[in-house]
């Protein structure tokens, strides 16, 4: 894959990393040594040390959130969030249904019905609509701690896969790729799928997913 190359006026925004290397061989550079020599200076002006020349940068991008849920520890993360999310989805609608029912009854039984009764079924549907608000609040704030969770977890453990794989392809920095910002990055310079393959690997192999063995038989129930 190629990499983009920008010119030096914008390493600016880089990583400090590379200042530091030039900073240290300036110190080992013959002109920091004259000054720990007797004094007894040469006779000819030293000539004045070449300005340090950085190198061209190196630019990659990455769909952090992409990554987080393509990887196939996100993928099992996220896919019990979604259950979780459908759980109580069903558990808000049968209190929706429940209101409901008791609407259409307070509608067509209410001039029937004793003030007492009347207003024991309003009390029903008012507690009821209550208890589905309180429901939604609170399956909406566990929802997106669960999410929150989940991708903070696996984003942790992702940015040294980040690190390694950016130094290994010799980047300068790898910025997150974001659609409202850029409209358009060439593809050859998005690291998301290099990732992500990445990360399976080393995690996949540090839990592999138990197999049974072949030929294996399971054993024969108890008995009571």
């Amino acid at each position: 894959m190629e990499l983009q190359k920008r010119p030096d006026r914008r390493t600016h925004s880089m990583s400090r990393k590379p200042i530091a290397k030039i900073f240290i061989t300036a110190l080992c550079s013959p002109a920091f040594a004259l000054a720990q020599t007797p004094v007894n200076p040469p006779q000819t002006t030293a000539a004045a040390p070449a300005p340090a020349v950085i190198g061209p940068v190196k630019i990659a991008w990455i769909n952090l959130e992409q990554a987080i849920l393509g990887c196939d520890e996100g993928k099992k993360e996220f896919g019990e969030v979604q259950k979780f999310a459908q759980k109580k989805t069903e558990e808000i609608q049968a209190l929706q249904k429940e209101i409901q029912t008791l609407r259409n009854q307070l509608e067509v039984q209410g001039p029937k019905l004793s003030d007492d009764a009347r207003e024991d079924l309003e009390d029903q549907i008012s507690d009821k609509e209550t208890m589905l608000q309180r429901t939604q609040q609170d399956a909406q704030k566990d929802l997106d701690n669960r999410k929150q969770r989940a991708g903070n977890q696996i984003g942790k453990k992702m940015i040294p896969i980040i690190d390694k794989l950016s130094r290994e392809k010799g980047l300068s920095a790898v910025a997150f790729l974001n659609q409202q910002f850029y409209a358009w990055v060439d593809p050859s310079l998005v690291i998301t799928e290099e990732v992500v393959k990445a990360y399976n690997a080393v995690y996949n192999a540090a839990h592999p997913a138990a197999a049974p063995a072949a030929g294996s038989v399971p054993p024969p129930p108890k008995k009571p």
